[in-house]
């Protein structure tokens, strides 16, 4: 589609259970969650429903004034069960607290977005890079140069005002965004008045609105197909699937 993004770092492959999943949690008096979508006929993966947190009252600090937050509770028994830093897991389910808001047809998962984040970062804590606590990690993360080597040829779109590169693009922050990419979907997910892919929360709900521009995403075709276009590789789709079903199997 010329937006696609592209991955910036290989996976190792082993066994995978090809199973996608919808749902996790759930707003305070949410309609009832989606059931999970199979994919290729594996087992279906029914995901805990925790609530969400109060929003904070008005005139609190910028980093507070996001209400999509799941509860304490819930974040730090998930985060423990599932081994997902628990930054990243804030993010990951505050984009589906967010997104069951904005398009509740889209049922996207925080489990589908923490496969996703594994897959292409090590939830922003791979190659001994370190995720803050203002969602950001250090050092920065940055793909391979897209120059044709490994990947699809990229020359410069941004300047390198995102990626440092002004010869080749490269994907940039914890959920892997190429700049053209995120010029169409980058998002403001903490509520600073700023998009930056770099910021978990932003690149989460920017991946969140991503996905579900394909459509209802507890339907297993429709869940494949906002996978694979987020990276065209089969081997990608499998990877996104073991991972996502296994959080949401910890998470119960």
């Amino acid at each position: 589609m010329g937006t696609e993004r592209l991955r910036g770092a290989s996976i190792a492959l082993g066994a995978l259970a090809l199973v996608a999943v919808g749902t996790g949690i759930a707003m305070a008096a949410s309609s009832e969650p989606a059931r999970p979508a199979s994919l290729n006929g594996g087992v279906v993966v029914v995901q805990a429903e925790p609530s969400a947190v109060p929003a904070p009252a008005a005139g609190a600090g910028s980093g507070a004034t996001n209400p999509y937050q799941p509860a304490p509770e819930w974040l730090d028994a998930t985060a423990r069960s599932t081994g997902i830093p628990a930054r990243a897991l804030s993010a990951y389910a505050g984009a589906q607290l967010r997104l069951a808001e904005e398009q509740p047809g889209c049922r996207v998962g925080w489990n589908t977005l923490a496969g996703i984040g594994w897959v292409e970062s090590g939830h922003s804590a791979a190659d001994e890079t370190v995720l803050g606590a203002d969602g950001r990690s250090v050092p920065a993360v940055r793909g391979p140069a897209l120059d044709g080597t490994t990947f699809a040829a990229i020359r410069d779109t941004d300047g390198g005002a995102l990626d440092g590169d002004t010869t080749w693009d490269r994907a940039v922050g914890p959920l892997q965004f190429i700049p053209s990419t995120w010029e169409r979907w980058g998002a403001d997910g903490d509520g600073d008045g700023t998009a930056d892919p770099d910021q978990i929360d932003d690149a989460a709900l920017a991946a969140a609105r991503y996905l579900c521009h394909s459509g209802n995403l507890s339907v297993a075709d429709t869940w494949r197909r906002a996978v694979f276009s987020y990276n065209h590789s089969d081997d990608y789709v499998a990877a996104v699937a073991t991972h996502a079903n296994t959080y949401a199997s910890r998470a119960r």
